[in-house]
């Protein structure tokens, strides 16, 4: 799977749109600067190494970051209509941690991580194409978004926080405590991150098929390219609302009547009269 320049331009001009249409103010501002200071790096970057990994080409980045808000939005709206809780995260906090969970990937402030590799027996045997930057610090790819984020100034709240931290599920062993938890009180407060999780290992899964298999009809659609954010709450679908069966009334009985402090020389008659 290879894009051409036209597309590699329109996945950029689609992310900057949604920056655009989906946020406001300072915070709107801020991610602007923050992505048209990467652009030049972003715009071409890879979203892996090898070919078999998922969008190892160039643009694979950007195009991978707007295929896991399209299947975070179509997720959010599945677990509501299943009843899910979703009234301690907000459409826009998903929107924020899907478009920098991986962030990181596109390197520091000064290197790229992943640059073409040099070797033809290894882009030839094992696929990989790219290989990771010498010149760039070792860092977990959410440890290293969380850091760009807050070098640019870009406010985040708790459960975008938390939503980009452990986006890679169990597949990182630092996130297990967060995941596998045997005490309620410890559990995910938040169904965010396991939404995000879920949307970024649905798009990289068609991300390889179409590696694999080649694209299909479907795989290139987008669901919120120039979709401003009240057009895209209009599309949230209403949570299922469940009517509470009617408790029924139970008859007093003497007894009761003496405990709740009734008429007691009544009762005393009825009960030992």
């Amino acid at each position: 799977m290879k894009l051409n320049e036209k597309q590699i331009k329109e996945n950029w001009d689609d992310l900057l749109g949604r920056i655009t249409h989906q946020f406001s103010g300072e915070r709107q501002e801020k991610l602007l600067a923050m992505y048209n200071h990467f652009a030049d790096r972003m715009m071409f970057a890879p979203a892996s190494s090898r070919e078999h990994y998922h969008n190892c080409f160039p643009g694979g980045y950007v195009d991978h970051v707007l295929r896991v808000m399209d299947c975070a939005f179509d997720l959010y709206n599945s677990w509501m209509m299943q009843g899910a809780h979703t009234d301690n995260y907000s459409v826009e906090e998903l929107m924020f941690a899907a478009l920098n969970h991986d962030l990181g990937k596109v390197g520091d402030l000064e290197n790229d991580t992943y640059i073409p590799n040099e070797s033809e027996w290894h882009r030839k045997n094992q696929g990989a194409l790219y290989t990771v930057n010498p010149k760039t610090e070792f860092s977990l790819v959410p440890d290293r978004s969380l850091f760009l984020l807050q070098h640019f100034g870009i406010k985040y709240s708790w459960n975008e926080f938390l939503g980009i931290r452990i986006h890679d599920g169990m597949y990182e062993e630092a996130n297990k405590p967060y995941l596998v938890s045997f005490n309620p009180d410890s559990r995910l407060r938040s169904n965010l991150p396991l939404i995000l999780h879920q949307a970024d290992m649905m798009a990289s899964r068609v991300e390889w098929e179409r590696w694999k298999y080649g694209e299909n009809g479907l795989q290139g659609t987008r669901t919120l390219t120039d979709v401003s954010q009240d057009k895209m709450m209009k599309h949230v679908v209403k949570k299922p609302v469940s009517t509470p069966k009617p408790t029924p009334k139970k008859k007093p009985t003497p007894t009761s009547q003496l405990n709740s402090g009734a008429d007691t020389s009544k009762l005393f008659d009825e009960l030992f009269g």
